[in-house]
């Protein structure tokens, strides 16, 4: 029988968004991502396509496979890193937001949640929670009887459910949290950041050792984010400039140096306050920022 001749025609073309969106929630690394996407393919070019009857479960089939020995082989990798890990930051169009399930699994606080889990529980969660992926394929995509997935899914749903925010906030309520922080920030109001934190706010910042300055370990407490936050800005004596933005799927703060890009922050809210601060200096997870990136599901 032909193979698949057009690539426009090609299901792994048609559902590369999707398959996309996967393996990053998977894995929290766009360049990740896109590793597997290519192994993928090299597997998918590899068989016969005329002979597989549901060509989209087969897909995110070899894509779960193909990033859960991504997640194995790059634990050592993982160890060795310098300072706090942080998912990679994407820059995504504002409407990815109406989608509200794909949205809050996007958020930094729900990726930095599945970074807890083991593979397998990450795995089975985010085809079962996120992409609503039927118990028997997923059984298939990590090699196990669905019966076990659903334990691994109940388990893995108590533990997010144990860490995820509490209360689902809507985009205008974290659109003027950032915008009071912003402001904040600007005028080096510490009360206004004060005002802003939860007395009980962690701050995270990920700079992979190549930032000078950047702070290693989390920062807790209201009181010692605002004096670092505030101390930090005050030692710059060159071009600083802030812009909201949205970053997997939630209003955040970009920041340029001298014109250039020198970091993203993003937020977690809860009751009107800020919970978390994530902040992304390593110029290596900067690179998907300035041009939207599809997700999907």
């Amino acid at each position: 029988m032909d193979r698949v001749t057009h690539a426009d025609d090609d299901p792994f073309v048609v559902h590369r968004n999707l398959l996309f969106t996967v393996a990053y929630e998977m894995l929290g690394s766009a360049a990740d991502a896109e590793d597997v996407l290519q192994e993928s393919w090299l597997r998918w070019s590899a068989v016969d396509q005329a002979g597989i009857g549901a060509p989209k479960a087969y897909l995110v089939r070899i894509v779960t496979r193909q990033a859960l020995n991504h997640i194995r082989s790059s634990s050592r990798r993982r160890e060795d890193y310098v300072g706090e890990w942080l998912p990679e930051p994407l820059l995504t169009s504002p409407d990815v937001a109406d989608d509200v399930e794909l949205a809050e699994s996007l958020s930094m606080a729900m990726l930095t949640v599945l970074e807890t889990l083991s593979p397998a529980e990450r795995a089975v969660f985010v085809l079962r929670e996120v992409f609503d992926v039927p118990y028997d394929e997923i059984a298939d995509a990590v090699a196990k009887t669905p019966a076990a997935v659903r334990q691994i899914a109940h388990r893995a749903k108590d533990h997010v459910a144990a860490r995820r925010p509490r209360i689902r906030v809507i985009p205008s309520e974290h659109e003027r949290a950032v915008t009071r922080l912003l402001a904040a920030l600007e005028t080096g109001d510490i009360q206004g950041l004060m005002d802003v934190l939860a007395p009980d706010a962690v701050s995270v910042a990920d700079s992979g050792g190549k930032v000078r300055g950047a702070a290693r370990r989390p920062l807790v407490g209201a009181d010692a984010i605002a004096r670092y936050l505030i101390g930090s800005l005050a030692k710059f004596s060159r071009e600083f400039r802030t812009v909201i933005t949205t970053i997997n799927a939630e209003p955040a703060i970009r920041v340029e140096i001298d014109g250039q890009l020198a970091g993203i922050v993003t937020i977690a809210v809860e009751d009107g306050r800020i919970t978390r601060i994530y902040s992304m200096a390593n110029p290596d997870k900067l690179g998907r920022v300035d041009e939207e990136v599809p997700l999907v599901r």
